[in-house]
Protein backbone atom coordinates (compact mmCIF):
# COMPACT_ATOMS: atom_id res chain seq x y z
CA UNK A 1 0.00 0.00 0.00
CA UNK A 2 2.68 2.59 0.68
CA UNK A 3 4.80 2.03 -2.32
CA UNK A 4 1.57 2.37 -4.09
CA UNK A 5 1.23 5.60 -2.40
CA UNK A 6 4.82 6.54 -3.74
CA UNK A 7 3.91 5.89 -7.55
CA UNK A 8 1.17 7.64 -7.08
CA UNK A 9 2.77 10.50 -5.49
CA UNK A 10 5.65 10.74 -8.52
CA UNK A 11 3.00 10.73 -10.98
CA UNK A 12 1.53 13.74 -9.28
CA UNK A 13 4.89 15.53 -8.87
CA UNK A 14 5.65 14.84 -12.60
CA UNK A 15 2.78 16.20 -13.67
CA UNK A 16 2.56 19.11 -11.98
CA UNK A 17 6.39 19.95 -13.22
CA UNK A 18 5.37 19.58 -16.54
CA UNK A 19 2.40 21.24 -16.31
CA UNK A 20 4.70 24.43 -15.15
CA UNK A 21 6.98 23.77 -17.86
CA UNK A 22 4.27 23.74 -20.23
CA UNK A 23 2.72 27.13 -18.81
CA UNK A 24 6.59 28.53 -18.48
CA UNK A 25 7.01 28.16 -22.21
CA UNK A 26 3.26 29.85 -22.94
CA UNK A 27 3.84 32.70 -20.76
CA UNK A 28 7.61 33.16 -21.94
CA UNK A 29 5.84 33.39 -25.53
CA UNK A 30 3.32 36.08 -24.44
CA UNK A 31 6.21 37.95 -22.73
CA UNK A 32 8.31 37.95 -26.12
CA UNK A 33 5.14 38.94 -28.18
CA UNK A 34 4.37 42.04 -25.78
CA UNK A 35 7.76 42.87 -25.70
CA UNK A 36 8.42 42.40 -29.36
CA UNK A 37 5.57 44.39 -29.92
CA UNK A 38 6.62 47.71 -27.45
CA UNK A 39 9.98 47.44 -29.30
CA UNK A 40 8.67 47.80 -32.52
CA UNK A 41 6.65 50.58 -31.75
CA UNK A 42 9.77 52.21 -29.58
CA UNK A 43 12.37 51.93 -32.77
CA UNK A 44 9.46 52.96 -35.25
CA UNK A 45 11.57 55.99 -35.52
CA UNK A 46 15.08 55.20 -34.50
CA UNK A 47 16.24 52.99 -38.00
CA UNK A 48 19.24 51.56 -36.31
CA UNK A 49 17.46 50.21 -33.40
CA UNK A 50 14.81 48.94 -35.76
CA UNK A 51 17.68 46.63 -37.84
CA UNK A 52 18.56 45.57 -34.20
CA UNK A 53 15.38 44.60 -32.90
CA UNK A 54 14.22 42.66 -36.20
CA UNK A 55 17.41 41.21 -36.61
CA UNK A 56 17.03 39.60 -32.56
CA UNK A 57 13.30 38.74 -32.96
CA UNK A 58 13.87 34.89 -33.95
CA UNK A 59 16.77 34.25 -31.57
CA UNK A 60 13.94 35.89 -28.16
CA UNK A 61 11.53 33.69 -28.66
CA UNK A 62 13.85 30.90 -28.44
CA UNK A 63 15.64 32.85 -25.23
CA UNK A 64 12.77 33.66 -23.34
CA UNK A 65 10.94 29.83 -23.37
CA UNK A 66 14.44 28.29 -22.18
CA UNK A 67 15.04 30.67 -19.61
CA UNK A 68 11.48 30.04 -18.04
CA UNK A 69 12.33 26.40 -18.19
CA UNK A 70 15.71 25.92 -16.60
CA UNK A 71 13.95 27.24 -13.59
CA UNK A 72 11.49 24.89 -13.79
CA UNK A 73 14.31 22.21 -13.82
CA UNK A 74 16.13 23.72 -11.55
CA UNK A 75 13.07 24.39 -8.51
CA UNK A 76 12.29 20.53 -9.64
CA UNK A 77 12.82 17.35 -7.21
CA UNK A 78 16.26 15.48 -7.62
CA UNK A 79 13.50 12.47 -8.22
CA UNK A 80 12.52 13.61 -11.38
CA UNK A 81 13.13 11.09 -14.47
CA UNK A 82 16.56 11.92 -16.11
CA UNK A 83 16.26 15.52 -14.29
CA UNK A 84 20.15 16.07 -14.58
CA UNK A 85 20.03 15.10 -18.11
CA UNK A 86 17.15 17.79 -19.06
CA UNK A 87 18.54 20.45 -16.97
CA UNK A 88 22.08 19.75 -19.43
CA UNK A 89 20.50 19.59 -22.53
CA UNK A 90 18.06 22.80 -21.32
CA UNK A 91 21.78 24.75 -20.80
CA UNK A 92 22.78 23.10 -24.21
CA UNK A 93 20.42 24.63 -25.88
CA UNK A 94 20.30 27.81 -23.83
CA UNK A 95 23.99 28.62 -24.64
CA UNK A 96 23.53 28.17 -28.35
CA UNK A 97 20.54 30.70 -28.17
CA UNK A 98 22.63 33.20 -26.85
CA UNK A 99 25.38 32.70 -29.24
CA UNK A 100 22.97 32.73 -32.21
CA UNK A 101 21.48 35.93 -30.49
CA UNK A 102 24.68 37.51 -29.83
CA UNK A 103 25.68 37.16 -33.83
CA UNK A 104 22.10 38.47 -34.27
CA UNK A 105 22.86 41.73 -32.54
CA UNK A 106 26.36 41.93 -34.39
CA UNK A 107 24.58 41.88 -38.05
CA UNK A 108 21.43 44.18 -37.30
CA UNK A 109 23.89 47.00 -36.14
CA UNK A 110 26.27 46.06 -39.44
CA UNK A 111 22.95 46.45 -41.62
CA UNK A 112 21.70 49.19 -39.77
CA UNK A 113 24.89 51.31 -39.79
CA UNK A 114 25.27 50.78 -43.41
CA UNK A 115 21.62 51.75 -43.95
CA UNK A 116 22.45 55.16 -42.32
CA UNK A 117 25.10 55.82 -43.75
CA UNK A 118 24.72 55.14 -48.05
CA UNK A 119 27.66 54.80 -50.21
CA UNK A 120 25.96 56.60 -53.22
CA UNK A 121 26.37 60.16 -51.67
CA UNK A 122 28.51 62.23 -53.35
CA UNK A 123 30.96 62.81 -50.19
CA UNK A 124 30.94 59.77 -49.35
CA UNK A 125 34.03 59.71 -47.21
CA UNK A 126 32.59 59.51 -43.45
CA UNK A 127 30.32 56.55 -45.29
CA UNK A 128 33.15 54.63 -45.99
CA UNK A 129 34.85 55.04 -42.72
CA UNK A 130 31.67 53.35 -40.41
CA UNK A 131 30.89 51.00 -43.16
CA UNK A 132 35.10 49.47 -43.07
CA UNK A 133 34.33 49.70 -39.25
CA UNK A 134 31.64 48.07 -39.09
CA UNK A 135 32.47 45.60 -41.19
CA UNK A 136 36.21 44.75 -40.27
CA UNK A 137 34.62 45.22 -36.11
CA UNK A 138 31.62 42.59 -37.12
CA UNK A 139 34.11 39.86 -38.59
CA UNK A 140 36.55 40.13 -35.61
CA UNK A 141 33.45 39.71 -32.67
CA UNK A 142 31.54 37.20 -35.18
CA UNK A 143 34.79 35.24 -34.79
CA UNK A 144 34.69 35.90 -30.28
CA UNK A 145 31.25 35.33 -30.31
CA UNK A 146 31.47 31.65 -31.92
CA UNK A 147 34.50 30.87 -29.75
CA UNK A 148 32.95 32.05 -26.75
CA UNK A 149 29.46 29.91 -27.24
CA UNK A 150 31.54 27.02 -28.20
CA UNK A 151 33.86 27.10 -24.89
CA UNK A 152 31.08 27.85 -22.84
CA UNK A 153 28.97 24.52 -24.11
CA UNK A 154 31.68 22.63 -23.76
CA UNK A 155 32.56 23.81 -20.14
CA UNK A 156 29.48 22.17 -18.95
CA UNK A 157 30.55 18.68 -19.77
CA UNK A 158 32.85 17.40 -16.64
CA UNK A 159 34.68 15.45 -19.13
CA UNK A 160 35.69 18.12 -20.74
CA UNK A 161 36.60 20.33 -17.57
CA UNK A 162 38.98 17.64 -16.45
CA UNK A 163 40.39 16.95 -19.92
CA UNK A 164 41.52 20.89 -19.87
CA UNK A 165 43.17 20.18 -16.29
CA UNK A 166 45.46 17.43 -16.93
CA UNK A 167 46.55 19.59 -19.91
CA UNK A 168 47.73 22.41 -17.44
CA UNK A 169 51.11 20.83 -17.11
CA UNK A 170 51.85 20.85 -20.91
CA UNK A 171 49.88 24.06 -21.62
CA UNK A 172 53.18 26.35 -22.38
CA UNK A 173 54.25 23.71 -24.96
CA UNK A 174 50.67 23.53 -26.96
CA UNK A 175 50.65 27.31 -26.43
CA UNK A 176 53.85 27.97 -28.82
CA UNK A 177 53.24 24.96 -30.79
CA UNK A 178 49.69 26.47 -31.37
CA UNK A 179 50.47 30.05 -31.79
CA UNK A 180 53.04 28.72 -34.36
CA UNK A 181 50.57 27.07 -36.16
CA UNK A 182 47.61 30.03 -35.91
CA UNK A 183 50.62 33.01 -36.57
CA UNK A 184 48.51 33.92 -40.38
CA UNK A 185 45.51 33.30 -38.95
CA UNK A 186 46.01 35.37 -35.74
CA UNK A 187 48.20 38.10 -37.74
CA UNK A 188 44.80 38.87 -40.05
CA UNK A 189 42.97 39.41 -37.27
CA UNK A 190 44.90 42.01 -35.40
CA UNK A 191 45.46 43.41 -38.67
CA UNK A 192 42.08 43.61 -39.27
CA UNK A 193 41.91 45.47 -35.81
CA UNK A 194 44.38 48.05 -37.11
CA UNK A 195 42.82 48.20 -40.45
CA UNK A 196 39.19 49.12 -38.73
CA UNK A 197 40.64 51.51 -35.76
CA UNK A 198 43.62 53.31 -37.71
CA UNK A 199 41.73 52.91 -41.47
CA UNK A 200 44.63 52.61 -43.80
CA UNK A 201 41.94 51.96 -46.55
CA UNK A 202 38.51 51.68 -46.51
CA UNK A 203 35.72 50.38 -48.52
CA UNK A 204 35.46 51.89 -51.67
CA UNK A 205 38.98 53.56 -51.13
CA UNK A 206 40.62 53.50 -55.13
CA UNK A 207 44.38 51.67 -54.59
CA UNK A 208 47.47 50.70 -56.17
CA UNK A 209 48.27 47.63 -55.17
CA UNK A 210 51.33 46.55 -56.57
CA UNK A 211 50.90 48.32 -59.99
CA UNK A 212 47.37 47.15 -59.97
CA UNK A 213 44.26 49.82 -59.76
CA UNK A 214 41.64 48.92 -58.78
CA UNK A 215 38.60 50.03 -55.44
CA UNK A 216 38.21 48.05 -52.31
CA UNK A 217 34.99 45.91 -52.79
CA UNK A 218 35.30 44.08 -49.53
CA UNK A 219 37.25 43.61 -46.35
CA UNK A 220 36.54 40.25 -44.46
CA UNK A 221 38.39 39.21 -41.66
CA UNK A 222 41.14 37.28 -42.98
CA UNK A 223 41.45 39.28 -46.52
CA UNK A 224 40.93 42.37 -49.21
CA UNK A 225 38.72 42.03 -52.16
CA UNK A 226 40.07 44.28 -54.44
CA UNK A 227 37.59 45.24 -58.08
CA UNK A 228 40.62 45.87 -60.37
CA UNK A 229 39.31 48.10 -63.47
CA UNK A 230 38.99 45.66 -65.73
CA UNK A 231 36.68 43.77 -63.62
CA UNK A 232 39.20 41.17 -62.11
CA UNK A 233 39.17 40.64 -58.34
CA UNK A 234 42.54 40.69 -56.73
CA UNK A 235 42.22 38.90 -53.03
CA UNK A 236 45.38 40.16 -50.90
CA UNK A 237 46.08 39.39 -47.02
CA UNK A 238 45.22 42.02 -44.43
CA UNK A 239 48.52 41.45 -43.08
CA UNK A 240 50.12 42.68 -46.15
CA UNK A 241 48.40 45.92 -46.02
CA UNK A 242 50.19 46.33 -42.49
CA UNK A 243 53.53 45.23 -43.74
CA UNK A 244 53.77 46.82 -47.34
CA UNK A 245 53.38 50.33 -48.88
CA UNK A 246 50.58 50.84 -51.05
CA UNK A 247 48.90 54.09 -52.71
CA UNK A 248 45.35 54.93 -51.47
CA UNK A 249 44.36 57.49 -53.98
CA UNK A 250 40.91 58.52 -51.83
CA UNK A 251 42.16 58.73 -47.83
CA UNK A 252 41.26 62.03 -47.23
CA UNK A 253 38.96 62.79 -50.04
CA UNK A 254 38.69 61.64 -53.89
CA UNK A 255 39.46 64.98 -55.49
CA UNK A 256 42.75 64.21 -57.65
CA UNK A 257 45.20 65.26 -59.95
CA UNK A 258 46.02 64.19 -62.41
CA UNK A 259 48.95 64.53 -65.34
CA UNK A 260 48.98 64.32 -69.16
CA UNK A 261 52.37 63.73 -70.93
CA UNK A 262 53.37 65.57 -74.51
CA UNK A 263 56.64 65.31 -76.82
CA UNK A 264 56.38 68.01 -79.27
CA UNK A 265 58.96 69.47 -81.36
CA UNK A 266 60.89 72.90 -80.67
CA UNK A 267 58.44 75.48 -83.54
CA UNK A 268 55.54 74.80 -80.94
CA UNK A 269 53.98 77.55 -80.06
CA UNK A 270 52.96 77.15 -76.27
CA UNK A 271 50.89 79.46 -76.10
CA UNK A 272 48.58 78.16 -78.60
CA UNK A 273 48.69 75.15 -76.57
CA UNK A 274 47.56 76.69 -73.70
CA UNK A 275 44.67 78.15 -75.33
CA UNK A 276 43.47 75.18 -76.57
CA UNK A 277 44.09 73.21 -72.89
CA UNK A 278 41.48 75.67 -71.61
CA UNK A 279 39.49 75.20 -73.75
CA UNK A 280 39.32 71.16 -73.66
CA UNK A 281 38.84 71.56 -70.20
CA UNK A 282 35.69 73.65 -69.90
CA UNK A 283 33.78 71.61 -72.73
CA UNK A 284 34.76 67.97 -70.40
CA UNK A 285 31.86 67.39 -68.43
CA UNK A 286 34.37 65.21 -65.87
CA UNK A 287 36.32 68.27 -65.51
CA UNK A 288 36.01 69.71 -61.79
CA UNK A 289 36.57 73.32 -62.60
CA UNK A 290 39.53 73.81 -60.02
CA UNK A 291 42.57 74.09 -62.91
CA UNK A 292 44.13 72.40 -65.46
CA UNK A 293 47.47 73.94 -66.60
CA UNK A 294 50.64 73.43 -69.10
CA UNK A 295 54.30 73.40 -68.30
CA UNK A 296 57.04 72.17 -70.14
CA UNK A 297 58.98 70.09 -68.03
CA UNK A 298 62.00 68.19 -70.15
CA UNK A 299 63.79 69.27 -72.90
CA UNK A 300 65.84 66.53 -75.96
CA UNK A 301 67.68 66.38 -78.30
CA UNK A 302 64.41 65.23 -80.62
CA UNK A 303 61.95 67.50 -78.86
CA UNK A 304 60.33 69.58 -75.50
CA UNK A 305 58.10 67.28 -73.31
CA UNK A 306 55.11 69.06 -72.14
CA UNK A 307 53.34 68.22 -69.09
CA UNK A 308 49.66 68.70 -68.84
CA UNK A 309 47.51 68.88 -65.07
CA UNK A 310 44.23 68.43 -64.44
CA UNK A 311 41.82 67.79 -61.51
CA UNK A 312 38.60 65.78 -61.11
CA UNK A 313 36.52 65.13 -58.37
CA UNK A 314 37.03 61.32 -58.34
CA UNK A 315 39.24 58.37 -59.96
CA UNK A 316 37.12 57.70 -62.40
CA UNK A 317 36.21 61.72 -63.55
CA UNK A 318 40.04 61.93 -63.70
CA UNK A 319 40.21 59.21 -65.97
CA UNK A 320 38.17 60.49 -68.48
CA UNK A 321 39.17 63.88 -68.02
CA UNK A 322 42.80 62.99 -69.18
CA UNK A 323 41.72 61.10 -71.86
CA UNK A 324 39.91 64.32 -73.29
CA UNK A 325 42.44 66.29 -72.57
CA UNK A 326 44.94 63.70 -74.47
CA UNK A 327 42.85 63.46 -77.36
CA UNK A 328 41.83 67.08 -77.74
CA UNK A 329 45.31 67.94 -77.92
CA UNK A 330 46.68 65.40 -80.06
CA UNK A 331 43.27 65.95 -82.66
CA UNK A 332 44.34 69.99 -82.78
CA UNK A 333 48.35 69.54 -83.34
CA UNK A 334 47.37 67.31 -86.20
CA UNK A 335 44.75 69.66 -87.52
CA UNK A 336 47.15 73.38 -86.75
CA UNK A 337 50.28 72.55 -86.65
CA UNK A 338 51.51 69.11 -87.81
CA UNK A 339 54.65 70.24 -88.74
CA UNK A 340 55.97 70.36 -85.16
CA UNK A 341 54.86 66.95 -84.14
CA UNK A 342 57.85 64.75 -83.16
CA UNK A 343 59.66 63.54 -85.58
CA UNK A 344 63.05 61.78 -86.60
CA UNK A 345 66.21 63.92 -88.48
CA UNK A 346 68.86 62.50 -90.33
CA UNK A 347 71.20 64.15 -92.72
CA UNK A 348 72.60 61.96 -95.17
CA UNK A 349 76.39 62.41 -96.37
CA UNK A 350 78.06 61.40 -99.83
CA UNK A 351 81.74 59.88 -99.79
CA UNK A 352 83.98 62.49 -100.89
CA UNK A 353 85.34 59.62 -103.82
CA UNK A 354 81.90 59.48 -104.98
CA UNK A 355 81.47 62.83 -105.61
CA UNK A 356 84.38 63.19 -107.48
CA UNK A 357 83.90 60.00 -109.47
CA UNK A 358 80.96 61.72 -110.45
CA UNK A 359 82.32 64.78 -111.28
CA UNK A 360 84.35 63.47 -113.73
Amino acid sequence: MHFNQLISWADDSALRILLSAVTAIVLALVLHAIGAALVRRVTRSLPLASRIAHACHAPTRFVLPLIALQAVWQIAPREFPLIDEVRHANVLLLLACLTWLGLRVVHGTVQGLIASYPLEAEDNLHARRIHTQAKVLANTLVIGILVTGLAAMLMTFPEARQFGASLLASAGVVGIIVGMAARPVLGNLVAGLQIALGQPLRIDDVLIVQGEWGRVEEITGTYVVLRVWDQRRLIIPLQWFIENPFQNWSRRNPELIGTVFLWVDYGMPIPALRTELDRICAASAAWDRRYCKLDVTDTAANGIQLRVEVTAANADLLWRVRCDVREGLVDFMQRQYPQHLPRTRAELHQPAEATGSKNH
